[in-house]
């Protein structure tokens, strides 16, 4: 890793690499005394054929591991063909496992794929509840007062595809299971953002080929607010300012457009503050130690799926009080999620998935890493 500032200590240190294949997400969770990391995987590589990153066997398990002391060691595996994305979340004492499945098959293609959300029944994961959806890209869960909703971000707008393409779904919890409640128009959805700010509820929508929209709770439903960017939406992360509190919104573009918004209470909506330079934004995520509060980019891929380069730098910001300012960069080769946890300590660890390797194949380390120190 490369550090472009030796006063502040954004150092990664690596503890563990993970077979991964085609890695999409990593998600943390705990159920009693017991840590886990699950790891949807889009594809397998298909002896023989050549390399594409939109090819390979899409028969997939997800991958769950247990955590002992820094290290994941493998636990078990549930069926997740096409895996893009895992949400781990809780209803009352009941633990849950969404999982997005973007399409099953290995050349061509079926995107009509069911989705699965998985229930802890003591020992294991085991089905709960399937939903039909069209390139199923992330599951949210987040509540405002006593509802509780699932958001499912969806579709792709590909030639031929067009007809069949659907918009992105919020669910709410019915006392029993997740019920249609809203669609939100979309057309290549990528990831949701729920957050408060000054006493009202928002959800940020990513959207590839669309705008990406932030919604407003008006009480009964989502209303579309304000446009947070124009087309290449992939991510969002939210921090406060500790100095004086004022929110930011970070948008991450797949495109050289990744933007830090500011909320003006003023006005009662983001205005551009700063931008972050370079291409292949994928995903973020905000890391708080004593030494201060920054920000991780992952960067994907720089060119066109039929031809790109995936060996790529990643990013970590550190805010400076104005601003976010790059103290260090890190090898990522179709990276795709980092996730932090967050133990209270000084340095957590952040789990950082490769979905290509240098040569685009599915077959990819991803990467444990202890953050400074």
């Amino acid at each position: 890793m490369t550090s472009t500032d030796g006063v502040h200590d954004a150092r990664l240190t690596e503890i563990q690499t993970l077979p991964t294949s085609g890695a999409r997400a990593a998600q943390p969770f705990r159920i009693g005394d017991a840590e886990f990391l699950a790891i949807p995987q889009l594809a397998y590589d298909i002896p023989g054929a050549p390399a594409h990153m939109n090819g390979g066997d899409s028969e997939t398990n997800l991958r769950l591991l247990r955590r002992a002391g820094e290290r994941f060691v493998p636990w078990r595996e549930l069926a997740a063909p096409g895996g893009e994305d895992a949400e781990f979340f809780t209803v009352g004492e009941r633990s849950f496992l969404a999982v997005a499945s973007i399409r099953t098959g290995a050349g061509p293609y079926n995107y009509t794929a069911p989705s699965t959300v998985y229930e802890w029944d003591g020992e294991g994961f085991v089905p709960f509840q399937v939903f039909d959806t069209f390139a199923a890209k992330q599951w949210r869960h987040f509540t405002i007062g006593d509802t509780r909703f699932l958001a499912l971000a969806q579709g792709v707008a590909v030639p031929g595809k067009e007809a069949e393409n659907r918009p992105s779904v919020i669910y709410a919890w019915d006392g029993d299971r997740f019920a249609h409640f809203q669609d939100i128009p979309s057309r290549w959805a990528y990831n949701w953002h729920a957050f408060d700010v000054d006493g009202a509820h928002f959800l940020a929508h990513a959207d590839h080929v669309s705008a990406s929209v932030l919604y407003r709770w008006d009480g009964t439903r989502f209303t579309a607010h304000q446009e947070l960017a124009d087309t290449a939406g992939r991510a969002f992360a939210t921090f406060a300012d500790p100095a004086d509190g004022t929110l930011h919104l970070v948008v991450a573009r797949i495109d050289d457009g990744s933007r830090v918004l500011r909320w003006e209470a003023g006005s009662g909506r983001f205005v551009e503050h700063q931008r972050l330079a370079g291409a292949g934004g994928r995903e973020l995520a905000v890391v708080r130690t004593p030494n201060g509060l920054h920000v991780v980019r992952i960067n994907f891929i720089h060119g066109t799926p039929a031809d790109p380069t995936t060996a790529l730098r990643s990013q970590i910001y550190r805010w400076d009080g104005a601003r976010l300012e790059t103290v260090a960069e890190f090898p990522t080769t179709g990276g795709t999620d980092v996730a932090v946890l967050d133990d209270g300590s000084a340095h957590p660890l952040l789990v950082v998935t490769n979905s290509l390797s240098a040569d685009r194949r599915f077959a990819a380390e991803s990467v444990v890493y202890r953050f400074g120190g």
